[in-house]
């Protein structure tokens, strides 16, 4: 099998000629190097370019100024009830958001009352890397779920204080970002692609609970997948943190895949009862932490974790891989790359 052929094998939870060992994305490596390519031909790669259009939520007709002064930006957003602002803060090492432009439930009225101008899907990028890894890997274009609209307009805390206090603005906000994100993925499978990864469900997983996925997270992302799976194309879920008291709305939102399902102490997952749960129904890809595992231990105990892993959820519907860190270096990748020999050699291989 090609690399394409063992993922996809996988994500119909299917048994393929070894468990692919899947690293998602390429982390810190240079896209342009010798050694990134030789990397990508040796394992079973998720790649996942954007897709560039516009903004999904916000439209194309709103009026955004930005203002520099030293060390900090200012956004300002023009709506008809009142103008929003967001404030950004510069080192020479990062840049953090230090005001967000929602403080309140009156502020998410500001944001729904921009007339909505909807953007068009623009896929050049994910077919350029379609083309570039071919069947060396499968690329699944990177979106966020309609929770994306009010998490990352909102500061963590009122998010919360949000739902809390308002929890009918924030079902309304969620309500009508998935109806233009439905729309945008729909365009996009017209257009050809063919996978998509998405984010967004651990802002209500780790932040609000239960119900808050229930209603935020598993009812519009259901939508949201059926739009995709109408259309052939692959839908490939990611949601971080604590995970074993959602896999059953997960099974219910139907994704091809769920990501990374991570271990103690950085999550809760039993992969072994996970593994129970999702097969034939979820591909599961992980669990090998990127940063604290892949990256730090020596090659030798990563692979001894490998084998653990394949034995509690492989051969079928399992990529052995990370947690999607993004933050690996060489060594992680050779790490990754000498995982291959271990799912080569596993029992029912």
């Amino acid at each position: 099998m090609t690399s394409r052929e063992r993922i996809e094998c996988a994500l119909e939870c299917k048994t393929p000629d070894r468990v692919p060992v899947s690293p998602f994305g390429l982390g810190r490596l240079d896209p342009e190097a010798e050694f990134t390519w030789e990397f990508i031909r040796a394992v079973d790669p998720f790649i996942s370019p954007g897709l560039g259009g516009g903004n999904v939520f916000l439209g194309t007709g709103v009026q955004i100024e930005h203002r520099r002064e030293g060390d900090t930006t200012f956004v300002t957003y023009h709506t008809p009830a009142g103008n929003l602002r967001s404030v950004y803060r510069h080192t020479a090492q990062t840049t953090g958001h230090v005001e967000f432009p929602c403080k309140t439930a009156d502020d998410a009225e500001k944001l729904l009352s921009i007339p909505y101008e909807a953007p068009d899907p623009d896929p050049t990028e994910f077919f350029r890397w379609c083309d570039r890894v071919g069947d060396e890997g499968l690329c699944l274009a990177g979106i966020g779920s309609a929770l994306c609209w009010a998490a990352e307009m909102f500061s963590p805390e009122n998010f919360c204080l949000l739902w809390a206090d308002a929890p009918d603005t924030l079902i309304e906000m969620t309500r009508v970002a998935n109806e233009r994100l439905c729309t945008w993925v729909e365009r996009a499978c017209r257009k050809g692609v063919s996978g998509f990864r998405i984010v967004g469900g651990e802002y209500a997983s780790t932040q609000l609970g239960p119900r808050a996925f229930d209603v935020l997270a598993r009812a519009p992302d259901r939508e949201l997948v059926a739009i995709m799976k109408e259309h052939g194309a692959w839908a490939y879920y990611h949601n971080h943190g604590p995970i074993m008291r959602y896999l059953d709305m997960i099974v219910d939102i139907a994704p091809h895949a769920l990501d990374p399902l991570e271990a103690p102490p950085w999550g809760d997952c039993d992969l072994k009862a996970a593994k129970e749960k999702l097969r034939g129904k979820i591909c599961i890809v992980g669990n090998l932490d990127d940063m604290e595992v892949v990256e730090k231990r020596d090659v030798e105990e990563v692979k001894r974790r490998g084998r653990e892993l394949l034995e509690q959820a492989g051969p079928d519907g399992f990529c052995l891989g990370g947690t999607a860190s993004g933050t690996y270096t060489e060594k992680g990748a050779r790490a990754f790359r000498a995982l291959v020999a271990v799912a080569e050699e596993a029992a029912w291989a």
